[in-house]
């Protein structure tokens, strides 16, 4: 009978037992870049609550020219809307819960509450981008005004689409806003066509351009039916662009419009944490934002799952 061979070193799953392994923080594959909020000016209120004053019926304001012998001086005067618009910050809060045993225990190489805070705040400002674009009330698409949406002359975004919502949004445009997918969709059009568009590096990350507009992408921007849009942005207040909105001196206040108040432990030894954040959007004049609406982007049951 042959003898079993005779074991001369320690092995691997033996020695393993004595070692430590290097851990990761949790990673959550969901995160973006979320670049809107990064290049949006954002202004803070008093209050909650924002007012845009608007001039009434600018197109028949008229300046005069005087002759040279002329005494009199024309007249005129601007007039305001006397019911102006008022924005209410939106809340996006959830309350996180953590067993004391949890984070008294297992808190070892990483802070248990530390994580726990750190990936819900992240999905809060995801969500927070979300609202931006698609909330009824204040987000980017329900606030187009009807003379700022055009279509697609195939259907696939081209250049010539993009250059008509350069026609719309002229006076200093900041940034298109698209989805992977439709920027991906006007790449393939550009290079068809011969004319491959430049990029550009912000942040660090390379973007593509039209015009040396940047196209930002988000994940937000919803896809339904092989369909999407494509938006172009005005930004800041000087400009009477679009601007976001925020409170500031929040009680437990971790970054602009973001708190995080500690709630206590309840008699199941669970401990609570309240995470809010209040924003809003506000377009200040309606050529400050244009949309292509009914972008096609390719067969819908070809997306990833997360697109539909």
């Amino acid at each position: 009978m042959a003898q079993e061979p005779v074991q001369l070193a320690l092995g691997d799953a033996a020695a393993r037992q004595l070692a430590n392994a290097t851990k990761t923080v949790p990673q959550l594959s969901t995160i973006s870049p979320r670049w809107l909020t990064h290049l949006l000016q954002w202004q803070p209120v008093e209050a909650g609550i924002f007012r845009l004053n608007k001039v009434k019926n600018p197109e028949s304001v008229r300046i005069a020219c005087t002759k040279r012998d002329e005494s009199e001086l024309p007249q005129t005067f601007i007039d305001y809307e006397e019911q102006p618009r008022e924005y209410f910050l939106n809340a996006v809060s959830t309350v996180l819960d953590v067993h004391t045993r949890v984070s008294d225990l297992y808190s070892s190489p990483h802070d248990q509450i530390k994580e726990q805070l750190r990936l819900t705040i992240e999905l809060i400002k995801e969500q927070q981008e979300s609202q931006l674009i698609n909330n009824e009330d204040y987000g980017l698409l329900a606030n187009v005004a009807e003379s700022q949406r055009i279509y697609p002359l195939t259907g696939a975004p081209t250049p010539d689409d993009l250059d008509e919502l350069l026609t719309k949004v002229w006076k200093e445009p900041a940034f298109f806003l698209a989805h992977p997918l439709a920027i991906a969709a006007f790449g393939r059009e550009c290079t068809r066509r011969g004319v491959p568009p430049p990029t550009v590096s912000l942040f660090g990350s390379q973007f593509l351009t039209w015009r040396g507009i940047p196209l930002i992408p988000s994940d937000k921007v919803p896809v339904a039916d092989g369909k999407t849009k494509i938006l172009l942005l005005r930004v800041g207040d000087k400009r009477q662009g679009v601007i976001g909105l925020f409170q500031p001196g929040l009680p437990g206040e971790q970054s602009p419009g973001l708190s995080v108040r500690f709630m206590g432990i309840n008699r199941n030894a669970i401990a609570s944490y309240l995470i809010s954040l209040y924003c809003s959007l506000a377009v200040l004049s309606d050529d400050a934002l244009a949309v292509l609406e009914d972008v096609e982007v390719g067969k819908y049951h070809d997306y990833p799952d997360s697109y539909k």
